[in-house]
């Protein structure tokens, strides 16, 4: 009995320590997003003292840094983040978080960390379908960028908005074209041939179209799945878009919309919110209350299945 009890107290202590990691990060996150960076760097460094192990995580930490004017602490981050997995060197080249970095001599350094470790893992990829990837990646994602800086700005320039709103749909349908011709003669392609940003950028590109279009891929993108060539989360993205978009309610809870009326964001309407959690961790997705979270979205279970039918209303779900 004396032994369980030390198995159990042990057991106790890694799960409170698992759940004090959790909230530290959730604090850190919140203070992000609330440009308080100089708190979300001290949350993000009380987690870290329990763990170090989540590249997204110490990415997003070595961010808050950047933007505290914390370099140092920043390129340690960065450094972590790169040796636990973190392989996304087309964002990484983008990211405006970053941008106090780049006029440092730590910068090139950790670029060419990233590199040489991409060259490695790379070594049997199509480099030529990778490149081509990548490049289509950072299309997506640059003019995304300005574009939110812009709609987050705290007084919006509507007549920017529908400048960079013109921009973006026009790179889009161009990078649509690229893609589609991909999907076409080779399939889904999986991360064995063109690495994990690369295959994630042929999701981002459709995630990214119209319907009809992802409508076509979707059996394909699910047949990749199956087959370990493109990530489940990402289905569940797609597959959500997809179902609001037929006029149907979601299965994860991954899509999100803006009631006009109150001005506030609210998760779009899904299939048994009781049981989303479970759905969500079926495809490595984390709790809904966590997603909510970041999109700042107050979730209360009960209360939204009160408001589920306004909500269908909102969206003219059938």
């Amino acid at each position: 009995m004396k032994k369980l009890s030390v198995i159990f107290f042990i057991l106790g202590c890694f799960s409170i320590q698992a759940q004090s990691y959790k909230n530290f990060v959730q604090k850190a996150d919140s203070c992000y997003r609330a440009k308080d960076f100089k708190s979300s760097v001290w949350y993000y460094e009380k987690a870290f003292k329990i763990e170090h192990k989540s590249s997204s995580n110490l990415y997003n930490a070595a961010c808050s840094a950047a933007l505290n004017s914390d370099n140092k602490k920043a390129f340690t981050w960065l450094d972590l983040a790169i040796d636990n997995g973190y392989e996304n060197i087309a964002h990484i080249k983008i990211d405006s978080d970053l941008k106090p970095l780049h006029e440092k001599k730590e910068w090139e350094k950790t670029i060419d960390k990233l590199q040489k470790k991409l060259e490695i893992l790379g070594a049997n990829y199509d480099k030529v379908l990778e490149k081509e990837l990548l490049q289509i990646y950072t299309e997506d994602q640059e003019i995304r960028g300005e574009f939110m800086n812009v709609y987050k700005a705290p007084k919006p320039d509507k007549k920017k908005i529908d400048s960079i709103g013109k921009i973006m749909n026009k790179k889009d349908s161009i990078n649509l074209i690229k893609v589609m011709k991909i999907l076409d003669e080779r399939g889904w392609v999986g991360k064995n041939v063109v690495g994990t940003q690369g295959n994630q950028t042929l999701f981002l590109v459709i995630q990214h179209s119209d319907l009809k279009y992802q409508q076509k891929y979707l059996p394909m993108m699910k047949d990749a799945v199956k087959k370990g060539n493109a990530n489940p989360g990402n289905l569940a993205y797609l597959e959500d878009r997809v179902s609001l978009r037929e006029g149907k309610r979601q299965i994860y809870g991954s899509q999100s919309a803006k009631n006009k009326a109150t001005n506030k964001w609210y998760i779009s309407p899904m299939i048994d919110p009781d049981n989303v959690d479970k759905r969500r961790a079926e495809v490595g997705l984390g709790p809904i209350a966590e997603y909510a979270a970041k999109m700042n979205i107050e979730w209360n279970l009960e209360n939204y299945k009160k408001e589920l039918p306004e909500l269908e209303k909102l969206e003219n779900i059938k």
